[in-house]
């Protein structure tokens, strides 16, 4: 029976930090405001995210976990209202964060805890280090951030538009490539800008990464608004720490890569320096259009030049914060980490043999060597990024066994142990094979990351888990599974976000794919597109592009012919970035298009259904479209026509004739667009202007064209495309410009599918 709110505000009162306590005293009183319906829920919804709470999505109490379909049941959670006059909310999803993936013992068996309380007993990994516990009812918020709290965590600002998660390489003190410890650094960020006056005025979020090195991807810098990248320099002779600065990153709908505002910052400025960017983008930042709120798009704007003045004349005319030094004077006071037993106290007896077979397979890919002689870095891989509670606690009793209780969670949603001494290694693999946590391959290409997807979040069009976890059984049956024996395969990263958002990154991976949905003979079927061309490495330094949608349920056979063939064909130890990008985009395309095309409806309805859900495919639970009268059968045949067009433009792209794949995927966007148009307008002329005002008129000012996951964004792709006429189409203008011809196009698709799903108006 857990306790009432009165009870932990009581009991933990003394364990708070005095300003987080009186932060959830506050979110308790308008929380209390919303239940007696006294506050409008638009004004409730910012505040609760600000604390963490996000709504999340529901299919009649159903929830496919990757491994099995649980009916969860909430007899004293799902009642709508309470009294008359009073409004209230299903359970949703609490995001947790970790600063730099930092957790210690403590809060572990704390975490454990609340999932096995409040939520299904499973802690969920996040892509940004945080933690997400799932059905938390909005009730119980309270009670949980105080326990949180009392052991050093905090929700504020996980979601909103606020300062997210400062991440972190989790090797950052042990890895033999870094330059040095960015970890106090980090730390000492997180508590600088944690509910700062200065970062409460964004149009949208803003996320910031260390990385101890650029060679690496456990800071992926390039793809967030700030990205720090350890540095030293001598001055005066001597050796000085520093960062190098970048700005304006982002994945996304269409990914913009971070540029470099300053070479080298000094490490006293670091917090100084971070202020002046957030007073810049609070200031100059879009605030009105959402869907160009990110200082991705300041940055393009004003030019990093631009940019750069503007953030050097912030931080001349701030005012002097005393914390910039003190945050910064004793590093060493705010982490430190040990190891537990040293290497002259070996007392660890050998129980397993050097030629246990899986044994030595998981040693060579899931631990790896220190800095520091004698010890290595364990990483405990996660499937889908869960742990169950009874794992999180054995797991918290581990680290107390072998290493100084410290853990820290990644980006590819798996936890990392350091100072493992090396001749522990045996022990530790025997513990972690007894709590099914020994699974080989950590950041291998069986290590699949993939967001909620349909699973929980709303956003999401196809089931990203449900994939990732087929291709899990894939690799250990049937046609994949010789596969995960090779080196060259087995270095390969697999990304799968269920919307275009990225979540799982799948533009900086190998092999990507993002959901989608497709209108085939009057029934909606679950795809997703498959996006190549991303670098893991370097921070995520190259970004992937749509090539084909591809039905969900021959996904599998996607990954299989092009690892296959990657296997075959590459020459001299060949990136598979560099390979595909040698096949070109064509010989791809060509390669998987059999797969494209699927049985009617009539002749095989698994096609008509998503990974781990029997039910028919739909995207009713979105959102309800708006009717636009019958959809002709013309209008699938041009789109299909878009369609080709756009794969020209990625050609002239992949070609480096940038200039014509900028103007063709402007056509593409038109074409959509008149397509949409001739649906009510049929003898519509094909003069640009015409069709963008007339699709003004009957789809975005209607909202007809709006998705319940994007809103009118895709469509002001078209619209600022048209007004800006003078752009120069280099490199990345041209890839910017085909990629936001993609997702106008997806959502032109999207619109269709709503369309013949929507019942004609009555008049």
């Amino acid at each position: 029976m857990k306790a009432s709110n009165p009870y932990w505000k009581a009991k933990l009162l003394d364990k708070m930090p005095n300003d987080w306590a009186s932060g959830i005293d506050d979110f308790e009183t308008v929380l209390n405001l919303r239940k007696k319906n006294k506050l409008e829920e638009k004004l409730f919804a910012e505040t609760r995210l600000r604390r963490g709470a996000y709504g999340q999505r529901y299919d009649n109490g159903q929830r496919y976990d990757g491994q099995k379909t649980q009916i969860l049941h909430y007899p004293d959670k799902n009642i709508a209202t309470k009294g008359p006059n009073t409004l209230w909310h299903a359970p949703g999803m609490l995001r947790i964060k970790v600063p730099y993936g930092g957790l210690n013992t403590e809060q572990a068996d704390v975490l454990a805890d609340l999932a096995e309380e409040y939520s299904d007993g499973i802690a969920h990994v996040t892509t940004r280090q945080d933690i997400q516990l799932h059905f938390i009812h909005i009730d119980d918020t309270p009670s949980i951030l105080r326990r949180l709290a009392s052991v050093g965590i905090t929700t504020q600002e996980a979601c909103g538009n606020s300062v997210r998660n400062v991440t972190a390489c989790p090797k950052a003190g042990c890895c033999k490539q870094e330059i040095f410890d960015i970890t106090p650094y980090a730390k000492a960020m997180m508590l600088f800008l944690l509910g700062h006056h200065d970062v409460q005025d964004f149009g949208r979020k803003f996320k910031i990464a260390f990385s101890a090195c650029k060679e690496n991807a456990c800071g992926l810098t390039n793809i967030h608004d700030l990205g720090l990248i350890a540095k030293t320099k001598l001055i005066n002779g001597k050796e000085k720490r520093g960062f190098e600065f970048y700005v304006g990153g982002g994945l996304g709908a269409v990914p913009y890569p971070a540029k470099l505002l300053e070479e080298f910052v000094p490490e006293e400025e670091l917090l100084s320096m971070t202020q002046a960017i957030c007073r810049v983008f609070s200031r100059l930042g879009e605030k009105k259009n959402r869907a160009r709120a990110r200082v991705k798009f300041l940055v393009a704007k004003v030019g990093i030049d631009e940019f750069r003045c503007l953030v050097r004349e912030e931080r001349a005319k701030q005012p002097e914060d005393k914390r910039w030094i003190e945050y910064l004077k004793d590093l060493p006071s705010y982490y430190e980490e040990y190891p537990l037993n040293d290497l002259a106290s070996v007392t660890n007896e050998e129980i397993l043999s050097e030629n246990d077979e899986d044994y030595l397979i998981w040693k060579k890919q899931n631990a790896a060597p220190q800095k520091q002689s004698g010890y290595c870095i364990v990483t405990i891989k996660l499937p889908l990024g869960d742990i169950t509670t009874t794992q999180l606690r054995d797991l918290s009793r581990m680290s107390n066994k072998y290493i100084n209780n410290t853990m820290r969670t990644t980006i590819e949603q798996n936890i990392v142990l350091r100072w493992v001494r090396e001749v522990d290694l045996p022990a530790i693999y025997a513990d972690l094979k007894s709590l099914s946590l020994a699974e080989s391959g950590a950041s291998h290409i069986t290590d699949i990351v993939a967001c909620p997807g349909t699973d929980t979040c709303k956003l999401g069009i196809s089931a990203s888990r449900g994939l990732a976890m087929e291709l899990r059984k894939s690799f250990k049956r049937g046609e994949l599974a010789n596969l995960t024996l090779d080196d060259v395969i087995n270095k390969l990263h697999i990304k799968i976000s269920g919307c275009f958002n990225s979540c799982a990154q799948h533009h900086v991976a190998d092999i990507g794919f993002y959901g989608v949905n497709r209108k085939i003979g009057g029934h909606a079927v679950p795809h997703f597109q498959v996006v190549l061309g991303g670098q893991w490495e370097g921070n995520g330094s190259s970004f992937g592009l749509p090539v084909i949608a591809i039905p969900s349920k021959n996904i599998p056979k996607v990954v299989h012919r092009l690892a296959n063939r990657y296997k075959q064909e590459c020459k001299n130890n060949e990136s598979f970035t560099d390979f595909v990008s040698r096949l070109g985009k064509a010989e791809v395309k060509s390669m998987l298009s059999d797969l494209a095309k699927i049985p009617s409806y009539e002749e095989e309805r698994y096609y008509y259904s998503d990974w781990g859900d029997p039910r028919e495919y739909s995207i009713g639970d979105m959102g309800v479209g708006e009717c636009a009268g019958e959809v002709v059968s013309r209008l699938d045949m041009d789109l299909a026509a878009v369609e080709r067009k756009l794969f020209d433009a990625q050609l002239l792209l992949e070609k480096g004739d940038f200039l014509k794949a900028g103007e063709l995927s402007i056509e593409t966007m038109l074409d959509a667009a008149r397509s949409l148009v001739k649906t009510s307008y049929l003898d519509i002329a094909n003069e640009p202007q015409l069709i963008a005002d007339e699709f003004r008129t009957r789809f975005y000012d209607t909202k007809l064209f709006f998705d319940p996951y994007a809103g009118g964004k895709f469509a002001s792709y078209l619209f600022s495309a048209l007004e800006n006429t003078e752009v120069k189409f280099d490199a990345q203008k041209a890839h910017e410009r085909v990629e936001e011809a993609s997702l106008f196009v997806e959502a032109s698709h999207a619109c269709s599918l709503r369309m013949s799903q929507s019942r004609p108006a009555t008049v």
